[in-house]
């Protein structure tokens, strides 16, 4: 979503900044490291999917772009930008590989801002979906796992879950905030009027610096943090009735 972040020098300025915050606490606090360590399969897990759901909505309206271009599996490589994937993890965000799409190749039953808007929302809604099947994987857990979950084996895996569930709730509720280059601008763009749609796409660059503005001070955390703390909070209940607790 970041892809070409590297081309504005105040992004640059902004995540070198947030890389040297980020490893001071990571070596300053005791057990952060190792956090950071299990947080590598969500990591993986989280980006994948996010881009597969990409791909195959666009390839189910009808574009086989992604499709040519290897985007339909979930092999991680295919779908993991490396320096995107180093940056969420020291940095604190990142971005995978764009999946590349044709809209006129949509079907004709449908229109191309709604085309966009499907395509869009596909990235976000998996990563909801994903914490939800990790938040129910975990009840059983919880339900079954017994004395596996003393060991030091089942503490890592209940670790790599947890971590799971909290990167994909917030990959996909970050990525609705409707500024550029979010997948939620798009989104947007599909239910404004249209003097509206014109002046949203004319001025993008614009909007993609009030969303540098948003991002780097506490309003970004004030504006998800609810809808995360929400979605916590509804998995919580989730997991607890699973396991009987």
């Amino acid at each position: 979503m970041f892809y070409n972040t590297f081309s504005n020098p105040w992004m640059i300025v902004v995540i070198a900044i947030l890389i040297i915050d980020n490893l001071k606490y990571y070596l300053t606090t005791p057990g952060a490291f190792l956090a950071l360590i299990l947080s590598i399969p969500a990591i993986l897990i989280a980006i994948t999917f996010h881009e597969f759901a990409h791909a195959w909505m666009a390839d189910k309206l009808g574009d086989d772009t992604p499709r040519r271009q290897g985007r339909l599996t979930l092999n991680p490589f295919a779908h993991i930008d490396p320096v995107g994937a180093v940056l969420l993890i020291t940095a604190g965000f990142g971005w995978g590989k764009p999946v590349q799409i044709n809209p006129n190749n949509f079907n004709r039953t449908i229109s191309i801002k709604k085309g966009n808007a499907l395509v869009s929302i596909a990235g976000p809604a998996m990563n909801i979906i994903l914490a939800v099947i990790f938040s129910i994987i975990y009840g059983l857990l919880i339900r079954f796992g017994g004395s596996f979950l003393a060991t030091t084996t089942g503490n890592v895996l209940i670790e790599i879950i947890v971590s799971t569930i909290e990167m994909n709730v917030g990959l996909g509720i970050f990525n609705l905030i409707p500024l550029p280059p979010l997948d939620g601008s798009k989104i947007l763009e599909a239910f404004l009027p249209p003097k509206a749609r014109i002046w949203y796409q004319e001025h993008q660059q614009i909007l993609y610096i009030i969303f540098i503005i948003i991002w780097v001070t506490p309003f970004a955390s004030m504006i998800i943090s609810p809808a995360i703390r929400g979605l916590e909070e509804a998995l919580v209940k989730l997991i607890r009735i699973i396991a009987g607790v």
